[in-house]
């Protein structure tokens, strides 16, 4: 076994490398308290998502909702179509994704890499998001499609399924010794899910969920927002997965918060975090000089920050956006180099 990741030497496909990802301490306050980084880039394809992609194929399958040859269609901003397209290409399914402009460019490329067939719901090029366009499509697509599986992340039970593993992973490394876990609210199943587990584990751990400013799933008002693959835009129903009896608090972190956090750990630790693991971090940061003194806060970073380096970590992106706030860049960064000096 690879000691540092629970993994074997050798497997035979890339879904067996899912999951035993590795936790980062960022940080330790003064009062002893410390924060954690479970980091899911350590996933094939760099993202949590996998995870659920590979729960939701298993289940249809068991079903008989898909069967071999068959083909898989699902709406997606990126981190889980590729998710999808490693499962679809090691099981022998075609996968069509729906997309819009506004997913990282090389997200959508990596899945046309891996066979994916694209399907824009809006060729205009613009960058708007387009959640609830997308699902319309998608739906349509596989609707009466013989042997055509529509996941439907946002509301398939498989979703948060596919998370159980991370709450029995977090319990088996820090030996149950978890006070707050903090993740971003998108469609709900990577928070909600890991929680449900978590709370059969660990009862005491407060659970409190991030979306971006703009999103509807805490309150309005509702407006754009650049976080990609998080929050529940206007015009989108809030997945069937967000579960607000499992979130003991609901917070929103604007774009600007979220990447000049994602900004500042990259410089301070050399780590390369997404944008919307910008915004929980964001949190966390603020919540752990408040926890009892030697308490534990576990962040979710569902991906890594080598897809937005044309976006989030591009400053001529940054400024034509109006997101760059060098001044909170700075306090960030002071921040860091005082938890890390501890």
């Amino acid at each position: 076994m690879n000691q540092a990741l629970g993994r074997p030497a050798v497997v035979s496909r890339v879904s067996d490398l899912i999951g035993a990802t590795p936790l980062f301490e960022l940080g330790r306050a003064a009062t002893g308290s410390r924060l954690l980084l479970k980091l899911e880039m350590f996933n094939p394809t760099g993202s949590a998502k996998i995870r659920m992609a590979r729960q939701m194929i298993l289940d249809a399958e068991a079903r008989g909702d898909l069967r071999p040859g068959g083909r898989i269609v699902e709406s997606t901003s990126g981190n889980t179509g590729l998710g999808l397209a490693v499962i679809a290409a090691e099981r022998g399914y075609a996968f069509t994704a729906v997309v819009d402009h506004h997913a990282a460019s090389d997200k959508l490329r990596a899945m046309q890499a891996l066979g994916t067939e694209l399907v824009y719901v809006a060729d205009d090029g613009s960058g708007d998001l387009a959640t609830a366009a997308r699902e319309e499509l998608a739906a349509e697509l596989a609707r009466g499609r013989a042997n055509t599986f529509f996941t439907e992340q946002h509301n398939n039970p498989s979703n948060g399924i596919g998370y159980f593993p991370v709450a029995h992973e977090l319990h088996q490394a820090l030996d149950g010794k978890i006070d707050v876990l903090v993740g971003a609210v998108g469609t709900g199943g990577g928070l909600c899910g890991t929680a449900r587990a978590l709370r059969t584990l660990v009862p005491g751990c407060t659970t409190v969920g991030v979306e971006p400013k703009g999103s509807i799933a805490f309150g309005g008002p509702a407006h754009d927002y650049y976080q990609s693959g998080t929050g529940t835009p206007e015009g989108a129903e809030i997945g069937a997965l967000v579960d607000f009896d499992l979130i003991d608090a609901g917070v929103k972190v604007g774009d600007v918060e979220a990447f000049a956090t994602a900004r500042a750990v990259a410089r301070a630790t050399g780590l390369l975090i997404g944008g919307s693991a910008g915004g929980v971090v964001h949190e966390a940061l603020d919540r752990l000089p408040a926890l009892a003194p030697g308490s534990t806060i576990v962040a979710l970073v569902n991906d890594g920050g080598e897809k937005y380096l044309d976006t989030v970590f591009n400053d001529d992106w940054m400024h034509a956006r109006a997101l760059v706030d060098r001044a909170l860049e700075r306090e960030t960064d002071e921040t860091l180099i005082k938890l890390r000096r501890r």
